[in-house]
């Protein structure tokens, strides 16, 4: 089902859901810049067997509301939008999963917003700024992303043609894959095709980029977070490499980490059913000690 939710502040988002309305709701949280496309099919299919499974586009992205540089925005505005969905769909609550941007935006939820979820998880990401400091993980030892994909952002947003567009988005998504988890650069030449087809341009947006990003220095308020949450190792991420996921995970008192072999900051198909074998043993885990609770 497609449908599309006001948020009240001029922004129409479009929203799809699949698998039976009487399933756990699972919210999916997309990275910046990326529309809900950037769930995989195949991951949405494994994930709505269990779930009424709910993808939607992020404000200046795919079908929903481009309107950045006449109404701009903040960062944390977007977790807002999370529970726009949410209410727009009549869900009082649901898990949440977020990758990337995604999950600094599922972590804001589990600060702000934690009686509306069910269980969270995150991956492809950071402890947001401020977090008490961990005797084992320092922060100033973190490693930053990989250099060759720093050198690919200077080049984001040049102008190309559409064809040569394809290829650079293609050679991106295989620095993203990681050198482990096989790589076909056909699967993501047609990801980009639907995500053009579906948005209806192949002009990316650097909404999110030129986002205010203040108020995300919040750390350490994590420390208080009881909602059950899982933390997904992704070891060959070259965004977030490790140790940020476990330095994430030891942030948060209600946190598991568990690691999936392999898997880089894209989700390409040799990635979905350890991913999704992860999410559904963590949201039965977490809905079972709701019904105990």
């Amino acid at each position: 089902m497609e449908a599309f939710v006001e948020t009240g502040d001029g922004y129409r988002l479009w929203v799809e859901t699949a698998g039976d309305d009487d399933l756990p709701p699972l919210l999916l949280i997309m990275g910046a810049g990326a529309c809900g496309l950037g769930w995989p099919d195949a991951l949405v299919a494994r994930l709505a067997r269990h779930h009424r499974v709910i993808r939607y586009d992020h404000r200046d992205t795919g079908r929903s509301t481009r309107a950045f540089h006449e109404r701009p925005y903040a960062v944390r505005d977007l977790a807002g939008d999370a529970v726009a969905v949410l209410d727009a769909l009549s869900v009082d609550r649901a898990h949440v999963a977020g990758m990337s941007m995604g999950g600094y935006l599922v972590q804001l939820l589990l600060l702000d917003r934690p009686e509306r979820l069910l269980g969270a998880a995150l991956w492809g990401t950071s402890v947001l700024g401020g977090a008490r400091p961990d005797p084992e993980i320092r922060d100033a030892d973190l490693p930053g992303p990989d250099p060759r994909l720093l050198a690919m952002w200077e080049q984001m947003g040049q102008e190309r043609d559409q064809e040569a567009e394809l290829e650079w988005r293609v050679e991106h998504w295989r620095l993203l894959n990681g050198g482990v988890l096989p790589f076909d650069a056909e699967e993501f030449r047609d990801l980009e095709r639907r995500v053009a087809a579906h948005s209806g341009t192949w002009t990316a947006s650097s909404a999110h980029a030129l986002a205010d990003q203040s108020g995300m220095e919040r750390g350490e308020e994590l420390a208080r977070v009881t909602v059950p949450t899982l933390v997904v190792d992704a070891p060959e991420d070259p965004v977030a490499p490790p140790p940020h996921a476990a330095r994430l995970a030891r942030a948060i008192p209600s946190a598991r980490l568990v690691t999936v072999p392999g898997l880089g900051h894209a989700l390409g198909r040799e990635a979905v059913p350890p991913l999704a074998e992860a999410l559904l043993a963590h949201t039965r885990a977490a809905g079972a000690a709701g019904r105990t609770s």
